[in-house]
């Protein structure tokens, strides 16, 4: 039987990310070519990287280790998204993951591009043990203002699912019963309250490419209603819609003309 290619190795142990058998590490040891020191140095780069989100990972279940070690199995972190935007809604999440649970790569939703944010999304709601999400809206937002209008989002994503303990990336949430602990910039810290930021973060990015195919020319889906200078040309070319915040400066000075 002959023996595989160097093409075939690096195929199967560097961009498969195989794991690397000791008959054959020992085989590209003895190999000259440097082909042979490149599968060697990049499988090696792999096992560094592993580790070291191994590491991430533990770090980032601190919090609800210590809460299920205590007894406590329903853990749900909360985060919110979109504070800040001229228009559209204000997005919370919360999502309780299983005891033990570790998912590669989540982290804070703003470190992570668009693709990663879809795909992990997907694997949160697949391997949580329940996930909630709540929004208020740009009238809400205009009412009782942006500050409580994330309170208000986070309170209705923790109603949609419940919890035994609340990890929260804010102020506590009000009129909820549950106990909870806020951690200042906990979307890097906890990993459920970086899978509730994704989870937020990519269903208002739905709702905003959703209100863009209906008004393209806003640019909604590049800009997701932020104030960048596409979208206040085309707030004073086109006007406000409904979807935008008329308690905000930028969006207050287009109404009243």
């Amino acid at each position: 039987m002959s023996r595989p290619s160097l093409l075939d190795l690096k195929r199967r142990y560097v961009d498969d990310a195989r794991p690397l058998p000791a008959r054959i590490a020992r085989e590209l040891e003895a190999d000259p070519r440097r082909g042979a020191r490149a599968i060697l140095d990049a499988v090696a780069r792999r096992k560094k990287a592993n580790r070291a989100e191994g590491q991430r990972l533990r770090r980032m279940l601190r919090y609800e280790r210590a809460l299920w070690d205590a007894g406590h199995a329903h853990v749900a972190g909360v985060d919110e998204a979109g504070m800040s935007p001229l228009a559209g809604p204000v997005v919370a999440a919360a999502v309780i993951l299983e005891p033990g649970t570790r998912i590669t790569q989540c982290d804070d939703s703003k470190k992570l591009d668009a693709a990663t944010r879809e795909r992990l999304a997907d694997e949160i709601k697949g391997v949580a043990i329940a996930w909630g999400v709540g929004r208020a809206d740009p009238h809400e937002i205009d009412t009782i203002n942006i500050y409580h209008a994330g309170l208000l989002a986070m309170r209705r994503a923790v109603e949609a699912l419940g919890g035994e303990h609340l990890l929260v990336d804010a102020p506590k949430v009000p009129e909820v019963t549950a106990p909870q602990t806020s951690i200042i910039g906990g979307d890097g810290k906890s990993l459920s309250i970086a899978a509730a930021s994704i989870l937020a973060k990519t269903t208002r990015d739905a709702i905003m490419d959703a209100l863009d195919a209906a008004h393209p020319e806003y640019g909604f889906a590049r800009h997701k209603g932020y104030g960048v200078p596409e979208h206040q040309r085309a707030l004073v070319q086109y006007g406000a819609l409904p979807a935008h915040r008329r308690s905000f400066a930028a969006v207050k000075k287009v109404v009243a003309g």
